[in-house]
Order: structure tokens, then C-alpha cells, then sequence
């Protein structure tokens, strides 16, 4: 696992989508158009273009600072049989009862609990060790990466990867997102988007 205490470059804010686009990518992402404010469906817009747009990226979430799921968008299952059903084949588990990334629930639901705690992990760690505020988070698996970076309102975004994922495409289009979520992460949008995933819209 390796924790970077040097963000990435800020990127100028440009989340703001025409209406047209943002409804267009909220039905992609099966969100009813007229629940959400322009700003929370642009972000819903960014959220699934990082993960359709990046190679190797399969589930994605935002996660409040007080660790609630805030935003998650899963790709299509781009292989036939993902990394932990494979596994379990090897490992003589039946179908439905394996282990992987893709739970009963779905990986985005794992994923939000995971990231919540990495960050709480993170931040006692630097704490302790002075330093300063954890920008990003790494962690290197034989199945899979997990990428964790934080939002300037301390909220964090975490993608999970398969392993041949590009690291650096990932990182950099992470970064993006998280430059252009921080300027809109308000309360009020947070909140919207919370009751939004409690509404399960």
C-alpha cells in the first residue's frame, strides 16, 4: 500500500455540462433526469465517464467524509468471468458464492465500506508520522488495484482497477474528477446526493 502526501496538480473546475449532456449521462447511469440538480447530474456525468472512458477501471464511489456513500457507478463486466469467479473456480467455490470484487450486493456497495475505512486508516497513519494531509492511496493486489483520493472538502473518491489496469491513465483521470468534484462539493450537494442514495435513485 503506499500513501502520497503530495497531491495531484489542481485542475480548473469544468464540471458544468450542458442539460442536454447531463441528462443524456444520467440515463446511462439509470438516474432519473428530473431528481437531481444540474450539479449533482453532472457529477453523476463525470462519475460514468471515468469509468466507461478508462481501460481497466471496475467500480468507482464517492464517499462523504464522515464515510457515507455518496456517488457509485459500475461498468459493464467486461470479461466473462471477473477476476473472483475465476478464482473460485480454481478454488472448487460454487457460482454466486465467490469471494471477488462482485459480491451479492455489487462492488460498489464493498467498495464505499473499504475506502471509508482506508481513509480513516491513512489519516491516523499520517497523523502520527506528521505528515500532513493524505492525497492519495495505492493499494497493489494479485486480482486487482484499488486507488483512493481525496476530495478538497474531505470527501474521498475510490476506484477499484483489475490488475493490468495503466496506473499512471488511472491517477490522472482520478485527478481530474477530483478537481472538478471539489468545487461543487458543497454541503447542500452532498446532502442531495446522499438522500439520493438512500431514495435509490
Amino acid at each position: 500500500m503506499t500513501a502520497f502526501s503530495q497531491g495531484a496538480t489542481p485542475v480548473t473546475p469544468t464540471c458544468t455540462t450542458n442539460g442536454t449532456t447531463a441528462r443524456a449521462a444520467a440515463g446511462r447511469a439509470g438516474i432519473p433526469a428530473l431528481a437531481l440538480s444540474d450539479e449533482a447530474r453532472s457529477l453523476h456525468w463525470l462519475l460514468t465517464d471515468l469509468v466507461e472512458e478508462v481501460p481497466g477501471v471496475r467500480s468507482v464511489a464517492v464517499v462523504s467524509s464522515d464515510g457515507l456513500l455518496l456517488l457509485s457507478s459500475s461498468p459493464d463486466h467486461r470479461a466473462a468471468a471477473p477476476y473472483g469467479q475465476q478464482h473460485d473456480q480454481v478454488h472448487g467455490r460454487h457460482p454466486g458464492q465467490h469471494s471477488g470484487p462482485y459480491g451479492p450486493r455489487g462492488s460498489t456497495a464493498d467498495l464505499a465500506t473499504i475506502v471509508a475505512g482506508l481513509g480513516s486508516l491513512t489519516t491516523g497513519a499520517a497523523a502520527l508520522m506528521d505528515g500532513g494531509p493524505v492525497k492519495q492511496t495505492m493499494v497493489a493486489m494479485d486480482g486487482g488495484g484499488l486507488f483512493v483520493m481525496t476530495i478538497s472538502d474531505g470527501s474521498l473518491l475510490g476506484v477499484h482497477t483489475t490488475p493490468d489496469c495503466d496506473m499512471a491513465v488511472v491517477a490522472y483521470q482520478m485527478a481530474l474528477f477530483v478537481g472538478r468534484a471539489g468545487h461543487v462539493l458543497t454541503p447542500e450537494l452532498r446532502r442531495e446526493l446522499r438522500q439520493s442514495v438512500e431514495a435509490g435513485t
